[in-house]
């Protein structure tokens, strides 16, 4: 075996680690869901995650990166919003901030 793809022991035994978290997170979600009454406040604060995940993850990154990605962001939405279609609201988000940023912003 090369140098290249050697793994020191601590590295391994972190790679090990993290993937028996990773697993015990998703297995004891499953169990502990199982357990769990689906009634309608629960129902309405699992629909709620995904939209809080996406604003929890791209809010510091638009803080992070200012006007352009600001104005990124409300293209794709815009565009989102119009043609329903994530792919063009991809484009359209990345050509703003592309522009946004070959116009010095």
């Amino acid at each position: 075996m090369s140098e290249a793809f050697s793994v020191s022991p601590g590295a391994f035994a972190a790679i090990l680690g993290m993937t028996a978290a990773t697993y015990l997170c998703r297995v004891l979600g499953v169990w502990l869901m199982a357990h769990v009454p689906l009634t309608q406040p629960v129902r309405d604060g699992l629909a709620a995650l995904p939209g809080s995940i996406v604003v929890a993850v791209v809010l510091p990154l638009c803080v992070k990166a200012g006007l352009p990605a600001v104005l990124a962001l409300a293209a794709a939405m815009a565009a989102m919003l119009v043609r329903r279609n994530e792919l063009i609201a991809l484009f359209v988000g990345l050509a703003v901030a592309s522009g946004a940023r070959a116009f010095g912003l």
